[in-house]
């Protein structure tokens, strides 16, 4: 996620349309100096495609007191491996990207598998890119390979691969022993 941000080699169908609800009179600020419809953008690194993000709609409001990029109907994005098959990815219902920040807002059915294969779901979830951290304080469901862990709130690296639940609920099996292992608040779990 940390490379969402680099030069962007962009494949899309631009407008010069207002976007719906904003009027002609409305201040400069508040309207988007570029929409972008059926967007699919291509992140490369060093000549070699690592990323693709697709979007129905993109707003881009850079002269807003705090510049950001608006996707109100969903955003999906890949990364790929060196064999450009997909290893990790993100879904969300709507999103907003501050640039200055470096941080997304994913809001709405947020869906995030990363490179373990595990997958979060949550309503809500803010990458600050700067800051390597992933959070909500809403509802989250993990899902492993060999457990499932909910609970609310949630602390992460970018990558997703270092994690914690800040209020975990559930029983949670363990296949060495014959017991059940509880995990407790604040109880970090590492994949």
């Amino acid at each position: 996620m940390a490379c969402w941000v680099i030069v962007m080699s962009v494949f899309t169908s631009c407008s010069d349309r207002v976007a719906e609800g904003d009027s002609l009179s409305a201040p400069r600020d508040s309207l988007p100096v570029m929409s972008t419809y059926d967007m699919v953008t291509l992140i490369s690194d060093s000549g070699v495609t690592r990323f693709r993000v697709t979007a129905p709609v993109w707003y881009v409001y850079d002269r807003a007191e705090e510049p950001y990029w608006l996707f109100p109907k969903g955003l999906h994005f890949d990364r790929f491996a060196e064999d450009m098959t997909v290893f990790a990815e993100v879904d969300a219902d709507s999103a907003v990207y501050y640039n200055q920040l470096e941080k997304w807002i994913l809001v709405g059915h947020v869906h995030v598998m990363n490179v373990n294969a595990e997958t979060f779901d949550s309503e809500k979830l803010i990458v600050e890119q700067k800051e390597d951290r992933v959070h909500t304080d809403q509802f989250i469901t993990i899902t492993q390979k060999k457990r499932i862990i909910n609970g609310v709130g949630f602390e992460s690296n970018t990558g997703l691969t270092r994690y914690t639940i800040l209020n975990p609920n559930g029983v949670f099996p363990i296949e060495e022993q014959d017991s059940v292992q509880t995990v407790s608040e604040g109880e970090e779990v590492v994949s």
